[in-house]
C-alpha cells in the first residue's frame, strides 16, 4: 500500500513508528477506563455520579487545553511538547492506579486529560514532517493509530480490569513510559516550522458566526456520544471484560465509518445534508437504547450501530469545522474542541443523576433530545453554513486538520 507517490506507507523512519505508537496509547485513554466504572464505584464505594465524574474531569480539562496547546508547542517545539504531555500522563496514571478514593482518582484524570491534550495536539504535526511518502502516508498511519486506539482502549480496560480495576492504569502507565523513552531517544531533528500563536486566536476564532454554530451543535452532539459510551456500562451489567468487548466492538465501528463510510458520504453529498441525515439517525439509536435498556443483547447491538453512526458524524463535523472560517485550520480545531467537550464533560454525571431519579431509560432519551437540538442548530444555521458546502479545500491539508479534530 502507498500514498500515491511510489513510497509505501509501511516503510517509515523509526521516529514516526516511536510518535505512532505513543498516539495508539493516548487513544486508548479515551475507553480505558469504561469497562472498569462499576469495579471503582464499587471497590472504593463510590456512587455512579462519582465515578461518571472520571470523564468529566479528563474531557474538561483536555478541552480547556486545547486553547492553549498551539501557543505551547510554537514556543517550545514539537519534541518538548509531546515529551511533557507524555510524562504528564504517565505520572497521572500512575497516580491513579495508586489512589485510595475515587475522588483522588477524579483530581488525577484532569491532570492526565492536560497531558493528553499537549501530546495529541502536537503528534501529527510530527508524523508528517518525518514521514516519507509525503502526508499522505501520514494522514493514513495516524488513521491508523486513531482506530486502533479507540478500539484496543475498552478492550484492555476489560481484560486488565478482570484483575483489578487498578490494572488499566498500570498498563498505561507501562506503555506510555515505553512511548517516552521511544521519542526521547528516536525523535530527531526539527519536523515543522510554526509562527507564534497568539492566546487570543481561538477566541476570536469563536466569534465566526459559523464556526460558533458548529461549535454549539457539537456540545449537543457531544452528550449523546458521552452518555452511549461513559454511562452504558452501568445498564450493561457485565463484568470489566464483557463492557470491554462491547466497547471494542464500538470502537472497530467508529474506526470504520470514519475512515471508509464518510468520505463514502461526502463524495454523494454536501457536508450540512449529512450531518441533517446522520444526526436523526444517532438519536433513533439512543430512543432504541433507552427502549431496549433491560435487554443486554440489544443494548450491545444499540452500542455498536451508535458507534457506526458517531464515527460518520465526528469525520463530517470536524472537517466542516475546518472550512468555517478563514482562521489557521489549527486554531478553529482548537476553538471547537474546547467548546465541544464542555457538552462531553457534562454528559456522564448528568447521566447518573438521570438514572437515579427516574431509571435507565432516561439517559437515553435525554441524549437523544440532545442530539435532537444538535440537528435542529444545523438545520436553523444551514444558510450561515453555505460555506462548509461550497468550499473545494486541498485534500491533504484538509485531512491532517480534520484528524487533529478527532483526536482531541
Amino acid at each position: 500500500m502507498s500514498a500515491g507517490t511510489g513510497v509505501s506507507v509501511w516503510r517509515q523512519p523509526s521516529q514516526v513508528w516511536a510518535v505512532a505508537f505513543a498516539c495508539v496509547v493516548a487513544f486508548m485513554g479515551i475507553g480505558l477506563v469504561d469497562p472498569i466504572l462499576p469495579a471503582i464505584a464499587e471497590s472504593l464505594q463510590a456512587s455512579a455520579v462519582q465515578t461518571e465524574l472520571l470523564f468529566t474531569s479528563y474531557l474538561l480539562v483536555t478541552g480547556l487545553a486545547m486553547l492553549v496547546t498551539s501557543w505551547i508547542s510554537s514556543r517550545i517545539g514539537a519534541k518538548a511538547t509531546l515529551l511533557i504531555g507524555l510524562g504528564l500522563i504517565v505520572v497521572f496514571a500512575l497516580l491513579c492506579a495508586l489512589s485510595g478514593s475515587v475522588d483522588a482518582i477524579i483530581a488525577f484524570r484532569a491532570g492526565w486529560g492536560l497531558g493528553n491534550a499537549l501530546f495529541i495536539s502536537t503528534a501529527l504535526a510530527t508524523i508528517v514532517g518525518a514521514a516519507s511518502g509525503g502526508s499522505g502516508a501520514a494522514i493514513i498511519l495516524y488513521e491508523a493509530a486513531l482506530g486502533l486506539g479507540i478500539a484496543i482502549g475498552p478492550l484492555l480496560g476489560g481484560i486488565l480490569g478482570e484483575v483489578s480495576w487498578r490494572g488499566p492504569f498500570f498498563g498505561v502507565v507501562a506503555l506510555m513510559a515505553i512511548a517516552f523513552v521511544a521519542v526521547l531517544t528516536l525523535l530527531r531533528g526539527p519536523f515543522e516550522k510554526r509562527e507564534p500563536m497568539p492566546l487570543s486566536a481561538p477566541f476570536r476564532a469563536l466569534r465566526r458566526p459559523a464556526l460558533a454554530i458548529l461549535a454549539i451543535a457539537a456540545l449537543f452532539y457531544n452528550i449523546g456520544f458521552f452518555v452511549l459510551l461513559a454511562f452504558s456500562p452501568f445498564p450493561l451489567g457485565f463484568g470489566a471484560l464483557g463492557i470491554g468487548l462491547t466497547f471494542f466492538g464500538w470502537g472497530v465501528a467508529l474506526a470504520v465509518a470514519s475512515v471508509w463510510i464518510a468520505p463514502l458520504l461526502l463524495r454523494r453529498f454536501a457536508r450540512t445534508t449529512v450531518m441533517l441525515g446522520v444526526l436523526p439517525l444517532l438519536a433513533i439509536d439512543l430512543v432504541a437504547a433507552g427502549i431496549l435498556v433491560a435487554n443486554p443483547a440489544a443494548l450491545v447491538a444499540c452500542i455498536v450501530v451508535g458507534g457506526l453512526v458517531l464515527g460518520v458524524m465526528n469525520t463530517v463535523l470536524t472537517e466542516s469545522v475546518m472550512e468555517a472560517t478563514d482562521f489557521p485550520r489549527s486554531v478553529a480545531s482548537s476553538a471547537y474542541s474546547a467548546v465541544r467537550f464542555l457538552g462531553g464533560a457534562a454528559a456522564p454525571p448528568i447521566a447518573a443523576l438521570l438514572w437515579h431519579a427516574y431509571g435507565p431509560s432516561i439517559p437515553y432519551l435525554f441524549a437523544a433530545a440532545s442530539v435532537a437540538v444538535a440537528a435542529l442548530v444545523i438545520a436553523v444555521g444551514r444558510k450561515t453554513l453555505r460555506r462548509i458546502d461550497d468550499t473545494e479545500s486541498d485534500a491533504a491539508e484538509e485531512a491532517i486538520a480534520l484528524l487533529i479534530g478527532e483526536a482531541a
